[in-house]
């Protein structure tokens, strides 16, 4: 038990040495204003004068009183104090004692009556004394006066609560008798990190100062201001015994006289004195250090833990000096860092990022994703317009009219799409480069942290070995694109040729044919129904009401612009109205108005191929209707309004204007012609996408990524590993030495600790 109190000082003064205040230990923290009477109190614990006394602010930085009871000496009957900034020098005179407390403060804090926070640590050993640990803090200050700053209220109100705050410091909050107990700032900082008063200890200074028929009595029994430590009452020297240099002890004996005198106090010895004061301090601090030993223990056993590690993380000391130790040295930091950058590829990696891909994962996404996206953002025929086809196959025509479509056309035209799937292909080249030169950021321990140089030339040797291979990558892509437009191989089997194109369509118009013949029989069953003109009655049936007309295939094609109707809804040279305004309507034998297959490829061939055979056509279509006679008068209003109140006769004109054809020959055949060729562009470039798709990461894995892992260690010696540059490679950081000489004396300093509670343990 007696070893407790000397072994949180021993841990004080060697956590002290690095400035370290990551260990909370149990402490006694002396709060009060200023002429409360505190530093009295401490002079009266120890037995002497020694704290600097004058106006305004005296106490500038804490000071750490540890006081050790020694055994009586003869030849060392007084008290002798040693503070730690001077470990050699044994103090015996107080007032030399004084003045070191006010030049170490002027040292630090200056003249200007400023405070800082850096402790002096005082010990006092006495046989007069308990055994103590104390923190003397600068007084509360509201109002600087004189050279004092302006923020004197704010330095000091953040020094004590900086103390005060910490879970194992007790709390002793100095008041003076004659002043209301409820304007204690000492007990106002107090309340506020300890509001149940559990560590916070009172004394009540000055009480034989209070006026005559009041006494402290409601006070010292926790009536008023409840603390579960309670109260202690103590008088303190008047300013004159101060002067006159009135020893402690007789001081003391006159307060020991005065509670044991006086009728309301003697009733409360165990209140009352600072004998009592001091008993009641070192009781305390000895179950507060016994309470919390073992999870200080506990605690610095962890920092153990984690200073060795931080330590091993900055790399051992260089063991040798010589050019074969450097040597060995290098070489194993070249090999583990070509080994590292190796398996961040394959994914082999010891330690792997969890947050976002790296190495071969985000290689796989660039291809896989970024690289894929790319291509099919590409649309092989968005840039070409209906004109640009026509212009290209009437130039490669020259001045004869053509009865098929060039190929040289489409060539022409497939060549420049081709083209651009070079710009997608040559970033994903680039993004490949850009990731490399982030793996080789990445990797590294260390270790090899340690030497900027050498980090820096392994940097810019993996910067050139990548620069090296990511040219030759891009020149292959490049001519990868260039074969693929040299020789459009029209005879690919994935390739839909003419025939595959041309069947394309007529399937495309087909289905766009039932489908207006469809809608087209649902308005004409509105005309079943009997009508009236002039007195005659006409039935029009379903059949009747249909214009079997052939769609134009630009109607289907989703490439093609929608062809408009005539203006004034003119009838198209396939079905020719009668001159008495009556439509035509072609024989249900007819090859126009047959359905089949055969029929309907030979009308597109006709149509695609010249315009004679199309003419043919429509002059048999027309020679038949009037044969058969087969002309119906169409009556000039109907009867019937359909229900948004158009004529069914305006419909049905608008509907025979839709299905008849508009266009001459020409420009139908210009029509074909330019959905057949998109066809045929759209086609082609789908499979040269995905040859393009599945080449480039080939080529990037073969010449740039296996390439650079293969090589990167060989380059690294070549470039590195010289005689000439090792002792420059190898100088360490002096910020990291720094870091790494801190890190073991608190490492040192730790265990040092350990060791010290052990013992008392």
């Amino acid at each position: 038990m007696d070893k407790l109190i000397p072994t949180v000082n021993k841990l004080q003064d060697v956590f002290n040495t690095v400035g370290q205040d990551q260990i909370d230990l149990p402490q006694i923290v002396v709060v009060g204003s200023q002429s409360s009477g505190k530093s009295s109190v401490l002079e009266n614990l120890v037995g002497c004068d020694f704290l600097p006394r004058g106006s305004g602010i005296v106490t500038r930085r804490p000071l750490v009183l540890q006081l050790v009871n020694v055994p009586y000496d003869e030849n060392n009957a007084g008290p002798r104090a040693q503070f730690l900034h001077l470990p050699n020098q044994v103090f015996t005179d107080m007032t030399e004692v004084r003045r070191e407390i006010e030049r170490e403060t002027d040292r630090l804090a200056g003249s200007n009556k400023g405070i800082v926070k850096t402790p002096i640590h005082l010990r006092i050993s006495s046989p007069d004394v308990l055994s103590l640990t104390l923190v003397d803090l600068p007084g509360i200050t509201k109002i600087p006066v004189g050279d004092q700053p302006a923020d004197i209220e704010t330095q000091t109100r953040n020094l004590v609560y900086e103390y005060i705050s910490k879970p194992n410091s007790i709390i002793v909050a100095i008041s003076p008798a004659n002043v209301d107990i409820v304007n204690s700032e000492s007990l106002k900082f107090a309340r506020e990190v300890d509001p149940k008063g559990t560590r916070t200890i009172g004394v009540i200074t000055k009480i034989d100062l209070m006026d005559r028929g009041t006494n402290s009595l409601e006070i010292l029994t926790g009536r008023v201001y409840p603390l579960r430590l309670g109260f202690v009452g103590v008088v303190n020297r008047s300013q004159e015994d101060t002067q006159a240099n009135k020893p402690i002890a007789e001081s003391l004996k006159e307060e020991a006289e005065f509670f044991s005198g006086h009728p309301i106090y003697r009733t409360i010895q165990q209140h009352c004195g600072t004998a009592t004061l001091a008993k009641v301090l070192n009781q305390l601090l000895l179950q507060h250090i016994r309470d919390h030993l073992p999870s200080i223990k506990t605690k610095i056993n962890a920092l153990i833990s984690q200073t060795e590690h931080e330590l091993a993380s900055y790399g051992q000391m260089s063991a040798g000096s010589d050019l074969v130790s450097k040597s060995s040295r290098l070489l194993k930091m070249i090999t583990v860092f070509a080994n590292e950058f190796t398996s961040s590829i394959d994914g082999s990696a010891s330690e792997m990022s969890t947050a976002e891909l790296c190495g071969g994962a985000r290689l796989y996404y660039i291809f896989n994703d970024i690289f894929a996206a790319g291509l099919d953002s590409v649309n092989p025929t968005a840039s070409l317009t209906n004109n640009d086809i026509r212009t290209a196959i009437r130039n490669s025509s020259g001045p004869r009219a053509s009865l098929f479509v060039p190929e040289i056309a489409f060539q022409l035209l497939v060549k420049p799409q081709i083209k651009s799937l070079e710009p997608p292909a040559q970033r994903c080249v680039q993004l490949a480069y850009e990731e490399l030169m982030k793996v080789g950021l990445s990797c590294g321990n260390n270790e090899m942290r340690r030497y900027p140089r050498l980090h820096a030339k392994v940097m810019q040797v993996v910067s050139d070995l990548l620069r090296e291979r990511v040219g030759p990558t891009a020149a292959y892509v490049e001519s990868m694109i260039a074969i693929e437009r040299a020789y459009i191989n029209t005879n690919h089997p994935d390739f839909i040729g003419g025939p595959g194109a041309i069947s394309d369509l007529q399937r495309k118009l087909d289905r766009k044919r039932k489908d207006t013949r469809s809608r087209a029989r649902e308005v004409s069953k509105l005309a079943t129904r009997q009508r009236s003109v002039d007195g005659d009655t006409v039935v029009v049936t379903a059949e009747e009401a249909i214009v079997d007309t052939a769609v134009d295939p630009a109607e289907v094609d989703d490439d093609v612009r929608t062809l408009r109707p005539k203006p004034n809804g003119a009838a198209s040279d396939e079905y020719p109205r009668a001159a008495s305004g009556t439509l035509r309507r072609p024989a249900s034998g007819s090859p126009l108005g047959s359905s089949s297959a055969a029929s309907g490829q030979g009308k597109f061939f006709n149509s695609f191929f010249g315009a004679n055979g199309r003419r043919d056509v429509l002059q048999m279509a027309s020679d038949e209707l009037r044969t058969n006679n087969s002309v119906i008068p169409m009556p000039n209003r109907l009867s019937h309004i359909s229900g948004d109140g158009t004529s069914l006769d305006d419909e049905a004109a608008a509907l025979s204007a839709q299905f008849s054809a508009d266009l001459t020959m020409s420009e139908q055949r210009d029509e074909m012609e330019t959905a057949l060729i998109r066809s045929l562009i759209t086609s082609y470039f789908q499979i040269v996408r995905k040859s393009v798709q599945d080449l480039v990461p080939k080529a990037i894995m073969h010449l740039l990524v296996n390439e650079v892992c293969e090589n990167m260690q060989n380059r690294l010696v070549e470039e590195l590993y010289k005689e000439t540059i090792i002792e420059e490679l190898l100088q360490e950081d002096p910020t990291l030495v720094a870091e790494r000489d801190q890190c073991a004396a608190m490492l040192d300093v730790y265990k040092k600790a350990f060791a010290i509670i052990n013992e008392a343990m």
